[in-house]
């Protein structure tokens, strides 16, 4: 890990500005993850079911999935409308999230046995409901795509995972989320290789449409090598010429596009966008995606190089100290 990553922890959380939201300032995301909080399923089913889209379906099941508790009382949901697919996919996908919590964020060889059963317990139990989800309703877009997600816990064999993969883009080729998933599974550090990630994300970026969110693959996919490269040669890679014309690119095609329209997925992706910029030294395209950004903050990709809101204060200081 580079020095310049190193001292990027030592930034201190400011009074006031930006904060960690669940939400990412969206209102329909933020309903949600009020009537959650408030244990209140009857008014998360009704932000819920009219959002039929599945990308707007899937950013609201991210934000869904960070709020403490729901697994002690969404049972009552389920009970409530039997008949019904909805809770039981918010309680399947929730429970990812509820997994990967007990699970941790450290590496294998620094996560205990505990922590392995316990998360192994819980992502056997998302799968369950995500399956049952699947059977009721074969075109359930976002239980598939959870079943993405599953798929590295899981440790299912490359033919399975890449089997849900396209049961996914079958039905909505462009889906965000899941091209996010499938590039986690081919990283090198799960169960792929570089030149697999590379492929997976350069190959989404050159089937998007102008103003989409996939090309953000490819800032995804240089961060994840950089975490891999030893110090010295991390950051010499970011500045590379050929990895800065890549990234300009990616973003001229996505959230720089003319044609773009921020919404409720904004945050995570444009922050991948901020954070390798910046590592690039791109620094005018970074300034331009952290106005773009404000003051919303998530958690991926900024946790990678410290607290998430430290980190993304740091670098937007450090960009705009660049271009003033």
């Amino acid at each position: 890990m580079g020095l310049f990553r190193r001292l990027r922890g030592l930034a201190q959380e400011p009074v006031g500005g930006p904060v960690l939201d669940p939400a990412f300032g969206d209102p329909v995301a933020r309903a949600l993850v009020d009537a959650l909080e408030a244990r209140d399923w009857r008014a998360a089913r009704d932000v819920l079911t009219p959002v039929t889209d599945p990308d707007d379906r899937a950013y609201l099941m991210e934000a869904a999935g960070r709020v403490g508790g729901v697994q002690d009382w969404i049972g009552e949901w389920v009970s409530a409308e039997p008949d019904s697919t909805l809770p039981v996919l918010v309680r399947g996908c929730h429970a990812v999230y509820w997994a990967w919590e007990a699970r941790g964020g450290r590496r294998a060889e620094h996560t205990g046995q505990d922590q392995f059963r316990e998360f192994r317990k819980r992502l056997l139990l998302a799968e369950n409901l995500l399956d049952e989800v699947v059977a009721r309703d074969p075109d359930d877009v976002t239980a598939r795509t959870w079943l993405v997600v599953t798929s590295r816990g899981r440790q299912v064999d490359p033919d399975e995972a890449a089997a849900r993969f396209d049961a996914v883009v079958t039905r909505h080729p462009g889906h965000q989320v899941a091209h996010e998933h499938r590039l986690q599974y081919l990283c090198p550090k799960w169960f792929g290789t570089e030149e697999a990630m590379f492929s997976h994300a350069r190959q989404a970026t050159a089937a998007a449409p102008a103003g989409s969110m996939l090309p953000a693959l490819i800032a995804a996919a240089h961060l994840e090598k950089w975490l891999e490269l030893p110090a010295g040669e991390d950051d010499a890679y970011m500045r590379s010429d050929e990895v800065g014309a890549e990234l300009l690119a990616a973003a001229d095609r996505s959230i720089l596009h003319p044609t773009f329209r921020p919404g409720a997925g904004l945050a995570p992706r444009a922050g991948l966008f901020a954070l390798a910029l910046e590592l690039a030294h791109e620094f005018e395209a970074a300034a331009r995606v952290f106005d773009l950004l404000g003051d919303r903050v998530s958690e991926w990709p900024w946790a990678y190089v410290g607290e998430p809101v430290a980190a993304f204060v740091r670098s937007r200081d450090w960009v705009r100290e660049h271009v003033s």
